[in-house]
């Protein structure tokens, strides 16, 4: 048998993202947001919604292709899914949520009680005797799943609940106290690292990444700094076509991308849609919200009818959440 190597260069490849948080962390939100800036405008992406259609809500600000799926959320339903929706060329897919599949109804922590019945019955004496038993099948179908993931070409992104997890201690006055230990995931506790890439949102800062996976070579993707948004999109769809040129400084271990600067003499105009999308989403408050819109009127007025209406919505979308985060 012979073996031939050659030059490794990086050609078209999928990320696998994952977004933990809790309700009010914006994950949903997020998402939509990193899978337009992937598809670019004028195209659509794929969601696979596991929570009563909640996804329809973003309808107005995002453009998409929505699928239900409903319970038993068996690992398999989401390896059919998410595979069709590769097959039918989506270039990113949002599944949400993926924490179905774990802790849903008929999800692998049910499957695996269903198995324990099925074996042991009501006897408690055999059920203790057979828990271990009770994880193959359920455990089998959630690895095989997994491995399906990894093949998909999509730039694939998962969100997943949070739940802040807690632990007894004593204090100083030797009483036993309530200590928060931060949000975790629900799933299964490897899922986080077996993604390209994986963060938690929390509710007083949604949107803004904390790493719980990020290695040097998508650091520049995702800055931690602002919260994750079309740009970051931009960027994960340019790296994962292998466009994105990047030189490695060794004094300092950085990875500098390479942009070509705009012409100088161009003159100033109108604003796109997209531009101006990016800063009505930017805004931290409402008063901000209602200058930002004050501030471009007269370029939202030369967009097309239909373009205006999607930034109504946008900007209304945007205020009911500056709400909620007060």
């Amino acid at each position: 048998m012979s073996y031939s190597f050659r030059p490794a260069v990086r050609e078209k490849v999928g990320l696998l993202i994952g977004l933990v948080g809790c309700s009010g962390s914006g994950k949903t939100y997020t998402a939509m947001r990193m899978a337009s800036g992937i598809v670019g405008k004028g195209k659509r992406f794929a969601v696979i919604d596991t929570e009563a259609r909640r996804s329809l809500h973003y309808a107005g600000m995002f453009e998409f292709d929505m699928c239900e799926v409903k319970a038993p959320f068996r690992p398999e339903a989401y390896s059919e899914v998410i595979k069709a929706a590769d097959e039918a060329g989506y270039e990113a897919i949002v599944v949400d949520s993926f924490s179905h599949e774990w802790a849903g109804e008929g999800g692998v922590l049910d499957w695996q009680e269903h198995e324990l019945d099925r074996m042991a019955g009501d006897d408690w004496k055999k059920r203790e005797a057979c828990k271990m038993a009770a994880w193959i099948k359920p455990k089998m179908g959630h690895k095989q799943m997994i491995q399906r993931l990894l093949q998909v070409r999509a730039n694939l992104i998962l969100c997943f609940r949070a739940e802040e997890k807690v632990k007894m201690e004593k204090d100083a006055n030797n009483k036993t106290v309530i200590v928060p230990i931060g949000w975790q995931p629900i799933c299964s506790k490897e899922v986080p690292y077996e993604m390209t890439v994986s963060f938690l949102l929390t509710p007083d800062k949604p949107g803004y990444p904390h790493p719980l996976k990020l290695q040097e070579q998508h650091k520049n993707l995702f800055p931690l700094d602002r919260p994750i948004n079309e740009e970051s999109g931009r960027k994960v769809a340019e790296w994962a076509d292998g466009g994105v040129k990047a030189e490695i400084k060794e004094e300092v271990g950085a990875i500098e991308v390479k942009k070509e600067a705009p012409a100088a003499d161009t003159p100033p105009g109108p604003l796109p849609f997209d531009e101006l999308r990016e800063k009505i989403l930017a805004a931290a408050a409402i008063p901000h919200l209602a200058n930002v819109w004050k501030k471009y009127e007269e370029d939202i007025k030369v967009l097309s009818e239909d373009e205006q209406t999607r930034l109504v919505a946008i900007k209304d979308a945007k205020k009911e959440e500056l709400k909620e985060a007060k």
